[in-house]
């Protein structure tokens, strides 16, 4: 078993979750991830909460297998120590703050033409340019910015997804362009700067409802647990006091589901829901339809009718049953990751070769491995030199 970026060296100079998801899965591979975070504090999401033995929810999700050193990078000494992790660094990903790197003397295109073999992530909110580039940048705050929250929800009642797209989104496009980055090196010998915008990742995933408003006009409603682009599709509450989630994707499934499973072929032949866009515009008919049929059975023999049918199926599910969900723990999707309080679990990456290792790395303590880091990247050790007065 071997882990494919073994031997490729990443900064984090990150937090929240973009960029540290990004350099996560690059952990996860077997990169080294050397995470940077200010002195006394560190990364924001080490204190929202204390729910994982004393340590927050989002910061052992996002951080296990990096070290963490904690540099001032407006300290002289400490850009020392950053300048050489530069000049043996592969890849460096960074979410800070509009214009941050460039205030700490560290403008990703200089970057660049000092070190042409890095490879730069400059991730923000909106890009450079245009008049919204000096805005900070959070989730909800994107999402409300690109639409996604008023296609969630239902109408006169929008809302931001449970999951933060915006943010898992470009961490996802970040970790693809560093692979690509990566392989491109080997060809070229060049590094490159990538820069995202979570905006525009956000954009990007509106697509379908951009299309509908820029060739039809209309703006698409929210229709709640289901797509405001495909009906009948949707959740429905059964007998036994469950949900349901079922539905058609396809006219050829929709003549399924009304022939094999509700047993009503007069719904296949009426012409007015012959085709997807034609049940679209017959939406709440159809709930209705298949809402009752659902209201009558448990979630049970639902699910295995729909099976026989060849009918997509699932069940509403909380937190609580993701965690202990058979399908998960059958396929040996649970791993262990060390930390401060001891082991804890997590879930395997989603995407692995068959011949490749996960690493599962610990969750760092706050500058744990700052004065290592020192020594090996030849800035001045904690307890050998002076620091300045900004230390």
């Amino acid at each position: 078993m071997s882990a494919p970026l073994s031997g490729i060296t990443v900064l984090g100079l990150e937090q929240a979750i973009s960029a540290p998801l990004c350099t996560r899965h690059l952990a996860d591979l077997g990169a080294r991830v050397i995470k940077i975070e200010q002195p006394g504090f560190g990364d924001s999401t080490r204190h929202y909460d204390r729910v994982v033995r004393g340590m927050a929810a989002h910061f052992v999700w996002l951080n296990h297998g990096k070290e963490s050193a904690t540099l001032d990078l407006t300290d002289a000494a400490d850009q020392e120590v950053f300048t050489g992790l530069l000049e043996r660094a592969d890849v460096l990903v960074s979410n800070l703050g509009p214009g941050a790197l460039g205030r700490l003397g560290f403008e990703p295109e200089e970057l660049l033409q000092r070190y042409p073999r890095l490879i730069v992530v400059d991730i923000s909110g909106y890009g450079r340019g245009g008049p919204l580039d000096h805005k900070r940048a959070y989730d909800l705050l994107i999402q409300a910015e690109a639409g996604s929250c008023a296609i969630t929800g239902t109408p006169g009642a929008p809302a931001k997804p449970g999951i933060p797209v915006a943010d898992v989104g470009t961490a996802l496009y970040a970790y693809s362009s560093v692979l690509a980055a990566l392989y491109d090196r080997d060809r070229t010998g060049r590094g490159a700067l990538i820069p995202i915008a979570m905006l525009d990742v956000v954009a990007e995933m509106m697509g379908f409802a951009l299309n509908q408003v820029l060739h039809a006009g209309t703006e698409p409603e929210p229709v709640g647990m289901g797509s405001p682009m495909i009906a009948p599709y949707g959740a429905y509450p059964t007998v036994d006091g469950r949900t349901a989630v079922l539905g058609t994707t396809s006219d050829r499934e929709w003549r399924r589901l009304t022939e094999d499973l509700l047993d009503r072929p007069d719904l296949a032949a009426d012409p007015r829901y012959k085709h997807n866009h034609d049940r679209v515009a017959h939406r709440a008919e159809l709930d209705e339809i298949v809402g009752a049929w659902c209201a009558q059975r448990d979630l049970a023999d639902i699910q295995r009718l729909a099976d026989a049918a060849g009918i997509g199926n699932a069940r509403l599910n909380g937190v609580r049953d993701l965690a202990e969900h058979p399908q998960l723990a059958d396929r040996g999707r649970w791993r262990e990751v060390g930390s401060p309080m001891g082991p804890l679990p997590a879930l395997l990456p989603p995407a692995l070769a068959r011949d490749w290792s996960a690493v599962s790395g610990s969750v760092p303590e706050l500058g744990a491995d700052t004065d290592a880091i020192r020594k090996e990247f030849g800035g001045p050790r904690e307890d050998m030199a002076p620091r300045s007065s900004k230390s």
